[in-house]
């Protein structure tokens, strides 16, 4: 099997997006779109490891990165929903140790000034949900709530996956599995069993000065936000099985292309909150340039919404043409071939 190879299925018309997935194969990658309700495109190339013994195929599970925080958001979204919190409850009704006199809406999003954890911890501490989530209760924010937005890179899942909790009682692992996952057939989650672990794709840099490239300036927030606690971009903690039993939920869901693709096809459709209400506008100080957050989506100009995850993946919805979309790699590299694929679909007629 050659790194050319495709499988999969594309609709006539969508021949243009199936050339823009084989311009840049990724040595395992994976490509769904859903329009109007129906399947497009279901492509897969490449394998689900560095040694490409084993090819990647519709079951294979793939950390994707930031592409989670809309799955936990939505938790909280449905939390809402039944009455039991409100957006612009401070989170200290829920979680009394938590000192920083934020909103849940502020922490979805991304204006709660906590983001990053501030106690140094080594990646064992990733296993340790109660440590961390004490860290975020006890620390100070670094700006005023409300005014400054930074995305919650690694503490984003700690938030609301811990609101999830206090609220619900279910640690939010479980709330997304069966609240979410089960419910809807999406075959994504946090937490894996030994079943799923064996479905894993390994992670690989796409060049040795990857993590260089994306770690940011010496002392920045994107550099201190995604520093602590160690190893979320270190190949040997993220293909481990400390990371995949873990739940991270704001970087460490592991899913494939279609359940992504179906994930946004349910919001798109209704059948749960919807995250894509604008909620601030103006520049993202992890980022580094300008965004507009919704409820846990970025919203761009053109109205499609979704979220990036590091390394090139991404999921989005285009309301306009009634499509949901999810692109997953596990060569963790730059955002090329998803805008190959963003500008085939835009280039189709509506």
């Amino acid at each position: 099997m050659s790194g050319l190879d495709i499988s999969g299925f594309v609709a006539p018309g969508f021949e243009a997006v199936r050339a823009a997935f084989a311009m840049d194969p990724r040595g395992g990658s994976a490509l769904a779109v859903i329009h109007r309700g129906e399947v497009v495109v279901d492509l897969r190339e490449g394998w689900r490891d560095p040694a490409r013994t084993t090819p990647w195929d519709a079951e294979t599970l793939v950390n994707v990165y930031s592409v989670g925080k809309p799955v936990i958001a939505l938790a909280v979204l449905m939390l809402v929903e039944r009455g039991l919190i409100a957006l612009d409850d401070p989170m200290t009704r829920y979680w009394p140790s938590f000192r920083t006199g934020t909103t849940i809406r502020q922490v979805l999003s991304h204006t709660s000034g906590l983001a990053t954890f501030e106690v140094p911890r080594p990646a064992d501490a990733w296993a340790d949900w109660d440590l961390l989530c004490a860290d975020l209760a006890a620390a100070e924010p670094e700006w005023t709530p409300g005014t400054v937005a930074a995305e919650h890179a690694l503490t984003y899942g700690h938030l609301v996956g811990e609101l999830v909790r206090r609220v619900d009682g279910r640690p939010p692992a479980r709330f997304v599995a069966e609240e979410i996952a089960g419910p809807y057939g999406l075959d994504l989650g946090f937490g894996l069993g030994p079943a799923a672990i064996a479905r894993c794709a390994d992670l690989e840099y796409d060049a040795p000065d990857w993590l260089v490239r994306n770690t940011g300036a010496p002392g920045s927030v994107r550099a201190r936000a995604v520093a602590n606690p160690a190893g979320a971009r270190d190949l040997a903690v993220v293909n481990s099985d400390l990371w995949r039993t873990a739940t991270v939920p704001a970087v460490n869901l592991h899913a494939t292309a279609m359940s992504i693709a179906r994930f946004y096809r349910v919001l798109l459709d209704g059948e749960l909150p919807s995250p894509a209400i604008r909620q601030f506008e103006g520049f993202d100080r992890f980022i580094g340039s300008n965004t507009v957050w919704g409820l846990g989506v970025q919203v761009e100009p053109d109205g499609t919404w979704g979220m990036g995850g590091l390394g090139g993946n991404a999921g989005w919805a285009d309301p306009a043409r009634g499509q949901a979309i999810a692109y997953v790699t596990r060569l963790l590299g730059d955002f090329a071939a998803v805008d190959r694929i963003e500008a085939a679909l835009a280039a189709r007629p509506t």
